[in-house]
């Protein structure tokens, strides 16, 4: 038997992104979405309505930097989600959130946050409310990499959002691998 919740936007996983760019005085802002995620080999699409401080700085700026919300951070990347920077001035700071200029675009990094989507602007909907960006670059910060190089999920402990019980969950535990484990089925 199924229980039917109707026609909303409930799935999982729902990546906990923090969205962040320069206003026009250089002054970093950031928000929390979740609705959002790879749509093409360098592009990222999210949707976000134009009433945000954070959506009027990338259209502005024309660059913006998404960042993998994680365990450690947890309060913080909330509570740019629910506060608007439209009525609090420099929530960033706010939050506990350090800003380093991005080499790639017109955009801070989180210095907080290890793994981030370096972007350009690539276009902007206001009646889908559908920004697209272009990937320029991912960077990751070296403490949340391993021995050899390569990214330990363990160290970054990615959050995403369950929007059946709202609440975030942390992301970690191996339960297969990739490209690999559906060959025993071959």
């Amino acid at each position: 038997m199924r229980k039917n919740f109707g026609a909303k936007p409930l799935s999982y996983p729902q990546p906990v992104l923090i969205i962040a760019a320069y206003d026009e005085n250089g002054i970093p802002n950031a928000m929390n979405a979740a609705w959002g995620g790879i749509s093409e080999m360098n592009e990222i699409s999210m949707c976000l309505s134009e009433g945000h401080k954070t959506v009027k700085n990338i259209l502005k700026r024309k660059a913006f930097t998404v960042s993998m919300a994680d365990a450690a951070h947890v309060i913080a990347c909330d509570y740019v989600g629910i506060v608007s920077g439209n009525h609090v001035e420099d929530k960033f700071t706010k939050a506990g959130f350090h800003a380093t200029k991005s080499s790639f675009v017109d955009a801070p990094l989180i210095d907080e946050l290890a793994v981030a989507l370096e972007c350009r602007l690539k276009d902007y909907n206001p009646e889908t409310c559908i920004l697209r960006g272009e990937i320029v670059n991912v960077s990751v910060d070296e403490r949340a990499l391993n021995e050899h190089g390569q990214v330990d999920p363990a160290k970054v402990a990615p959050i995403c959002f369950d929007p059946f019980n709202n609440t975030y969950l942390k992301i970690g535990e191996k339960v297969g691998n990739a490209f690999a484990d559906g060959k025993l089925l071959k």
